[in-house]
């Protein structure tokens, strides 16, 4: 009885232990599939603003996406084939998840998703045909790209206008998030807040105005006005002097002119009173 006993209870726990031997079996192999499954998503790098200047060497295709977006979880899959087809194509792929990395988006200018760039030693085209792995493929294969303008320099990821559009991404979501802050954790009304970020802007403003007149008066002082107003009155002084000459100058000539003609006139005068004495001598002596 003893031994059919026991042997009854090693049958029973042979039996749990099969029973449990299964699941660790098929949880295993669900982890190594899902350890597959991650190690084929792990040919797509993850792009970041930490990590980015990556792209700048090599041949890339890179994806901007978001996780809400239907279009973008419809390319996702192929997107991970075209990760593992990477090492024979030649080329690495990566993605960029929009909503973790704002700074990325305005240093692409990401403005509708997805979007997929190809990036060859610095040199960035937009990627603007079918997206399917196979319209994908023959556009690395049969260099497609070389026939796409590239993004103009100004334009281009790695310059300053970018990088400062980088920042004003980051700043918008930044202060979005004070925003729902400020009405969903604290209670403030919509309003409320519209108006501390007015205020806000408002004392930045002038902040940074009178920053500019500073270094404005730094960079190129303002003359004394003393110096001016007196070089203004040497000015008109001599202004003023030779005026009065120019004016003196006729009226000298003026009087030169008058003065001769009174001159000629007294001589006519004189002239013709002498005519008239000869005449009446000449008629007095003549009568006697």
């Amino acid at each position: 009885m003893c031994s059919c006993n026991m042997a009854g209870l090693t049958r029973a726990d042979m039996q749990k232990y099969g029973r449990g031997f299964l699941w660790i079996s098929a949880l295993f192999l669900a982890l190594a599939g899902r350890g597959d499954a991650q190690a084929d998503a792990g040919n797509v790098l993850t792009v970041a603003d930490a990590n980015w200047t990556l792209i700048l060497q090599g041949e890339w295709m890179i994806k901007f996406y978001a996780p809400w977006c239907p279009a973008c979880q419809h390319l996702q899959a192929d997107w991970e084939d075209l990760g593992r087809q990477s090492d024979s194509l030649g080329i690495s792929v990566g993605r960029v998840d929009v909503t973790q990395q704002p700074g990325l988006s305005g240093r692409f200018l990401v403005t509708t998703l997805p979007t997929i760039f190809h990036a060859k030693n610095g040199n960035f085209r937009k990627y603007v045909s079918s997206r399917t792995i196979e319209d994908i493929q023959a556009y690395v294969v049969h260099r497609k790209w070389a026939t796409v303008e590239p993004v103009p320099g100004w334009k281009s990821p790695s310059s300053l206008l970018m990088s400062g559009m980088a920042h004003l991404f980051r700043l918008s979501v930044w202060i979005r998030q004070i925003h729902t802050y400020l009405t969903n954790t604290l209670g403030i009304p919509s309003w409320g807040s519209y108006v501390i970020f007015a205020i806000i802007t408002l004392f930045m403003g002038l902040v940074l105005g009178l920053m500019l007149v500073l270094i404005a008066d730094c960079i190129w002082p303002s003359r004394p006005k003393r110096r001016e107003d007196k070089t203004e009155v040497t000015l008109k002084e001599e202004v003023s002097e030779e005026e009065e000459e120019e004016e003196e100058k006729p009226d000298l000539e003026s009087e030169r002119v008058s003065e001769e003609s009174t001159e000629e006139e007294t001589a006519d005068a004189d002239a013709e009173t002498s005519v008239r004495r000869r005449v009446q001598n000449k008629s007095t002596t003549e009568g006697t």
